[in-house]
């Protein structure tokens, strides 16, 4: 019999303000997949580290960014290229590479890496031609909590830091069984423990957030 809670569909996908959006609803989809049943658990997930390690400066490669990927002398490999919901692309020969995460240097190399043994002396080059604004530097925090909203990023941001600016939780919430997306991985999920943060002020529970996070805050049963 189910124990846990369910996410109000609708409501979670309409505070993220995504329904009509090109592109998101895809990623929308893909969130809602695997968080809507009513009998999802959280309990096969990893906590969320404490600390994170903030990216060095530059741009990095987020989720739905357009990329225009150029491999000299070599138009079939070349072409224009959208980053896939699960922070991967695909490219001719190599298949599928990471890039949600990377700059396009990172990525740029990776690729040469990749086809060094297809290709001769390969050189490749990679632009963002399309940002995702979205979920480039931002906080999403949506489902039972007072005022979803997203929340733009600043150094050091920490989970209670985002919670204080939507209100906290609703009573409805199962604030336990709270999930974070995190979009610099290709949407990795981790468990959390929102309840024990804010109504008994274990600090333990408080981590660090990147840019591109995402918390969603089951409703439980009651």
């Amino acid at each position: 019999m189910c124990q846990h809670r369910n996410f109000k569909g609708e409501q979670v996908l309409g505070s993220l303000g995504i329904l009509s959006r090109k592109g998101w609803g895809v990623w929308a989809a893909v969130i809602a997949a695997s968080l809507l049943g009513g009998c999802a658990s959280t309990s096969s997930l990893p906590p969320a580290p404490r600390t994170v390690n903030v990216p060095n400066a530059g741009y990095r490669i987020g989720l739905l960014d357009t990329l225009n990927i150029v491999v000299w002398r070599n138009p079939e490999l070349s072409g224009p290229v959208t980053v896939r919901p699960d922070g991967f692309i695909s490219m001719p020969l190599i298949g599928d590479l990471k890039a949600a995460g990377q700059t396009p240097a990172e990525l740029s190399q990776d690729a040469r890496t990749a086809l060094v043994k297809l290709v001769l002396d390969p050189v490749v080059s990679i632009v963002v031609t399309s940002v995702n604004t979205l979920s480039a530097d931002q906080v999403r925090v949506v489902g039972e909590v007072p005022k979803p909203q997203s929340v733009p990023y600043r150094q050091d941001m920490t989970l209670l830091d985002v919670m204080i600016q939507v209100g906290g939780i609703t009573d409805f919430a199962d604030g336990n069984n709270a999930v974070l997306i995190r979009g610099s991985e290709g949407g990795k999920q981790y468990s959390i423990k929102l309840k024990d943060l804010l109504k008994r002020s274990d600090i333990a529970a408080n981590v660090g957030l990147l840019p591109g996070d995402i918390v969603m805050v089951p409703q439980g049963w009651f």
